[in-house]
């Protein structure tokens, strides 16, 4: 399995060390504010044992983030087959970084890195990424790492309640699109 670098960032597998960091993240209100319930501890736990499956299965998934200059663990970035039910399909790019790493460009650097493995790695001909249509930080990633949006692909989150998560925008970058 590959891991990542970036001028400051390591984009690699789990480690023990990274749960209860983790799990943090899971529990802070604002990292997730347009990503449904808060986790507890069993479920963060869990989230972690899937990704290091997928990991295992397809050689590539969620890769932990840590700041090269000093280990710390600051969320995740990778990709990942898009759910079931969703209305289209294919592989998206996603990142969730705790709120002490936000304005620090780290997850559009991580990003990028992953865009480029699965490029050129992975050689896909396209890759998504979904948010919120409220989730405003993520879509300015989107946009600064290449990605476009038509308003014809957003939909309402079949898995989500009523309410201000159901809204979902799509973004799209193709292989020779790359910034």
């Amino acid at each position: 399995m590959a891991e990542l670098h970036t001028d400051r960032l390591v984009l690699r597998r789990w480690q023990e060390s990274d749960l209860e960091p983790w799990a943090a993240m899971n529990a802070d209100p604002e990292v997730r504010k347009h990503l449904g319930d808060l986790l507890t501890r069993a479920q963060s736990d869990a989230s972690v044992a899937q990704f290091q499956a997928d990991f295992a299965q397809r050689g590539y998934g969620w890769w932990a983030v840590e700041l090269q200059a000093t280990g710390e663990f600051l969320g995740f970035a990778g990709l990942d087959r898009v759910d079931d039910g969703m209305p289209f399909t294919g592989v998206e790019i996603g990142w969730r970084l705790a709120r002490a790493a936000w304005g620090h460009g780290y997850a559009t650097e991580a990003a990028l890195a992953g865009l480029s493995f699965g490029f050129e790695t992975l050689e896909l001909p396209e890759i998504l990424a979904v948010t919120t249509a409220t989730n405003l930080r993520s879509q300015a990633v989107m946009r600064r790492i290449g990605m476009t949006r038509d308003p014809a692909d957003d939909f309402d989150d079949p898995t989500a309640t009523e309410g201000p998560l159901r809204p979902n925008v799509l973004y799209r970058i193709a292989r020779g699109e790359r910034v």
